[in-house]
């Protein structure tokens, strides 16, 4: 019987893995076969997250301190990667940042560093990983973790930084997509509802958020842990073959309204 999805012997390289949906789908690539290597910027956060996965599923992981708008710490970082693994198979740019305040009260700093992680960030890193692993290799799959917030603009919590990085990193996809994929490198995006974070969970907690989640998606309800793990499977595997530039939101109907 065929396993569509096996990962066996594949590099799995998740960023902003020390919390909330990057160690959920490390684990579920992890879950498959695959190597990890779990990427943020608090080391004894990713040394944990890598020791628990080897623990829990059997696989070589290991954890990377990086600061992704750093280039020359990512570029190391890659380095780093390709001396003990030889290659990189898999990229999730899942770190990411938020800031909530009504628009006209957004300071510049706020507007500049939501972009300079989450859309320059993702791009600095996919960048390094292309040209040092998968170019090479002539493969690749780079799954970029945007938002449904990227395709659709919200009038329940000001975040107009957020949706303008997360809008560019879904168009970086369709824009790397169609520099990289007759090279062997698929890049697509995810588009998550809501999940609960320790980035979301106050707001989506609170009595307004719980209210209009019944009438803004049509599951009436937000995302449970382990949702979004089977369409980060499918695009990380080699059963995605003919899939690139997509945008697969994951968020209960609310972007079919």
């Amino acid at each position: 019987m065929k396993n569509y999805f096996d990962l066996s012997g594949q590099v799995a390289l998740v960023t902003g893995c020390s919390t909330g949906l990057g160690v959920q789908m490390a684990k579920a690539l992890a879950n498959q076969g695959a190597k990890i290597v779990a990427l943020a910027r608090r080391k004894e956060m990713v040394d944990a997250v890598a020791a628990e996965i080897t623990k829990e599923f059997g696989v070589e992981a290991i954890g990377i301190s990086c600061d992704i708008t750093d280039t020359d710490r990512v570029n190391a970082a890659v380095d780093e990667i390709l001396v003990k693994f030889g290659r990189i198979d898999i990229l999730i740019n899942n770190a990411g940042t938020g800031a909530i305040a009504p628009a006209e009260d957004i300071t510049d700093a706020q507007f500049n560093g939501e972009l300079n992680v989450d859309l320059g960030g993702t791009f600095k890193v996919s960048r390094a990983v292309a040209k040092k692993a998968m170019l090479p290799a002539k493969y690749g799959r780079i799954i970029n973790i945007a938002s449904m917030y990227g395709l659709v603009g919200n009038k329940v919590a000001g975040c107009a930084p957020y949706h303008a990085a997360k809008g560019g990193v879904v168009n970086l996809t369709r824009a790397l997509a169609s520099e990289w994929s007759s090279k062997g490198i698929n890049v697509n995006a995810i588009c998550p509802g809501y999940f609960y974070t320790p980035l979301t969970k106050e707001t989506l907690d609170s009595d307004f958020f719980q209210q209009n989640a019944r009438t803004m998606i049509p599951a009436e309800r937000y995302g449970n842990e382990g949702e979004l793990d089977t369409a980060a499977i499918f695009l990380a595997s080699p059963a995605s073959s003919y899939v690139t530039g997509i945008m697969v939101p994951v968020d209960g109907g609310y972007t079919c309204m």
